[in-house]
């Protein structure tokens, strides 16, 4: 069973989002790291610029296989984080913490609520 924190909201996409204030810190998923394997780069062009949800933020490299990331909400990039540009592999170590990927300043709280709980993030993927 994968692990899956009560306290953030999930996307379809495997994604995870932890809202504080008008910023979302956002990562990828236990779940999908696992499914992922081994990461070995994670490339996020994207700092800078405004998307909207569902959209591709990067992409994360596995030894077998790259997979993009998408955000779960609207908002302008701002940070990426340089300690997973130097060591892909926390993101299989420490998905929900020092694995993070990216922070996002939110333009729209409301879609906070259209994510999916934890609960139904775990039924999901079963």
């Amino acid at each position: 069973m994968s692990n899956v924190p009560a306290n953030l909201k999930y996307s379809n996409d495997h994604e995870w989002c932890l809202l504080e204030g008008d910023v979302a810190t956002i990562g990828i998923t236990d779940f999908a790291q696992s499914q992922l394997g081994d990461i070995v780069f994670v490339d996020v062009p994207t700092v800078g610029e405004t998307l909207a949800a569902g959209e591709v933020f990067g992409s994360i490299e596995a030894v077998k296989t790259v997979s993009d990331a998408f955000t779960p909400m609207s908002g302008e990039v701002i940070e990426f984080n340089d300690a997973v540009d130097a060591d892909p592999a926390l993101v299989n170590k420490d998905a929900y913490g020092e694995g993070w990927l990216i922070k996002v300043k939110v333009s729209d709280a409301s879609e906070w609520d259209s994510l999916l709980t934890a609960e139904q993030y775990a039924e999901l993927i079963g």
